[in-house]
């Protein structure tokens, strides 16, 4: 069974850091694409940035430039480094495991940013 823990959530000011981990167990992690999604209060779920099982990487254009996501296949966990949040970026942050027809998520961590 696919189980994906997303943790490193929290509130931090305006300008601040955090970084989410996304630990996955129950799948063939190398395979499959990584994403991070966030939804806020009121507001359908939003993509924020990808990590291929083949390395490349993409991003929304809200956050690139600020978040840095990352992959280690050896511990099965996807990154997100975010840097210079801002109160925008306040949503529930989760992460998702995709391959063909086949997609899992995460339970999410909650990201607050005060200004």
């Amino acid at each position: 069974q696919v189980h994906l823990a997303e943790s490193g959530g929290g509130l931090v000011q305006s300008g601040g850091s955090l970084r989410l981990s996304c630990a996955a167990s129950g799948l063939t992690f190398d395979l499959w694409d990584m994403a991070w999604l966030r939804q806020s209060p009121g507001k359908e779920r939003e993509f924020v940035a990808r990590a291929r099982w083949n390395g490349t990487t993409d991003y929304s254009d809200s956050v690139k430039g600020r978040f840095t996501i990352s992959r280690d296949n050896a511990k099965k966990t996807v990154y997100l480094q975010m840097n210079n949040l801002k109160p925008e970026d306040t949503a529930v942050y989760y992460c998702s495991a995709k391959f063909g027809r086949y997609d899992h998520w995460g339970q999410g961590t909650q990201v607050t940013v005060s200004s």
